[in-house]
């Protein structure tokens, strides 16, 4: 059944190769299930419930990953999204945290038509790369001012914005430690380096008393009714949050791009154009999953880089996902273990995967100064604005008019200019 459904042969891999790179890919994103439920309390939901929805939400999308689409690519709420969904939508910009999940719904359901329609290659390529580097760079710098933040190493100031916090205080050294540790298993090649430093820090800061000790580590799953179904479609319609229904498609549909055609081609699985087969099946499975994951009550859900670690270790097929998808769904017994831990224990991931993301830069051309400063103007415009959807706009606003000014008409492509006039627009109109 296992070689008819994913072609084991076909791919010269075997289950337990398949399985090992499953458990890999697992430990390494596992991270999630204790950092999302964190970051969108923040926002006014039930922690325990989004713990559930996290967890459910990733087992369905990397399930369909897996059986529909046969890549060993996992899902989950995308670190970053859920940032931008606690602390720009929500905090920043006042809405409910109901609203915010159907502005979630109803950017997965236009993500599932351009799955289903030819364009959606065309879209993701008409968008230059060095925005799409700067967006990826924008959202690590995000994170990384989130996780400093709960860290107590910078603190707000009337008259600097931010300042140094104070470093003699528990919270911001243990965080300080978490983060060197991390960076010490990845480069030791540890599996599960992130996990791993959660749960020491967690661990330090509840002997000696910072933290309270929970009760039990397993348990049955908490109540997922305070999140499952609230979403409010019809608040999430209202004109002044197309920007953002936009930011959370646009990030996911590029993000997940990004992340198939880069795993995939250390996988070996492009064709000999360059290309991914079954793109649309793959791009389905995450659009879906994001639908799913509103109506459970989560933030959008995404493709994984993280997958790459399971593809080193073997994995080529579907099962990989399956496997990956197995283990989340054992993970809604951990719900106490989870619900304990701290924020200062995962502030230093936000920061560590923002030092991941901010890599694409490297990738930006930095002697042509048309492509390098919109790019930085985004990357620099997400934290200070502390929000994703205006860092994109000024970044395509920025991209258009440099093209346009110097002359250089044809990189300023159809679909950059129509973007920038909506943005400058909503600017105008919609502040």
């Amino acid at each position: 059944m296992l070689e008819r459904v994913f072609g084991l042969k076909a791919h010269e891999t075997t289950v337990r190769t398949e399985v090992v790179a499953g458990v890999t890919t697992f430990l390494t994103m596992a991270y999630i299930a204790f950092v999302n439920p964190l970051i969108l309390s923040d926002a006014g939901m039930d922690r325990g419930a989004v713990f559930v929805a996290t967890c459910l939400a990733a087992a369905i999308g990397t399930l369909i990953m897996g059986l529909y689409a046969n890549y060993p690519v996992a899902l989950a709420p995308g670190m970053g999204l859920n940032a931008y969904f606690t602390y720009g939508v929500v905090l920043g910009l006042g809405f409910t945290w109901q609203v915010a999940l159907g502005a979630v719904f109803l950017s997965g359901v236009i993500f599932i038509v351009l799955s289903l329609l030819p364009v959606r290659e065309a879209i993701i390529n008409a968008i230059p790369k060095s925005l799409k580097m700067a967006i990826a760079a924008g959202i690590g710098l995000f994170l990384a001012i989130i996780g400093l933040k709960n860290a107590g190493i910078i603190v707000g100031d009337p008259n600097t914005l931010v300042t140094l916090g104070n470093l003699t205080t528990p919270e911001p050294i243990l965080a300080a430690v978490g983060f060197v540790v991390m960076a010490a298993l990845t480069a030791l090649r540890v599996p599960g380096a992130l996990i791993i430093a959660i749960l020491l820090v967690s661990a330090a800061g509840m002997i000696f008393g910072i933290s309270p000790v929970p009760e039990s580590i397993l348990s049955q799953p908490p109540d997922p009714s305070p999140t499952f179904a609230q979403l409010d479609i019809g608040g999430a319609l209202n004109i002044g949050l197309l920007t953002i229904v936009f930011a959370f498609l646009f990030v996911d549909l590029f993000d997940t791009a990004g992340t198939l055609v880069g795993v995939s081609a250390r996988a070996g699985l492009l064709d000999e154009r360059g290309r991914l087969p079954r793109l649309g099946r793959a791009l389905l499975a995450d659009s879906t999953a994001t639908v799913a994951g509103s109506v459970l009550g989560t933030s959008t859900t995404t493709s994984y880089i993280e997958s790459a670690a399971g593809i080193n270790a073997g994995g080529r097929t579907g099962l990989t996902a399956v496997t990956v998808a197995v283990l989340f769904l054992l993970t809604l017994f951990f719900s106490p273990l989870a619900t304990s831990i701290p924020a200062y224990a995962t502030a230093p991931a936000l920061v560590f995967v923002a030092c991941l993301m901010a890599r694409g830069l490297t990738e930006i051309d930095w002697d042509d100064v048309t492509e390098y400063a919109p790019a930085l103007v985004t990357a620099i415009a997400m934290p200070l604005t502390f929000s994703i959807a205006h860092g994109i706009a000024f970044g395509f606003i920025t991209y258009a008019a440099i093209k346009l000014l110097s002359g250089r008409f044809g990189d300023a492509k159809p679909t950059v200019l129509v973007l920038a006039v909506l943005f400058i627009v909503k600017f105008a109109y919609l502040g």
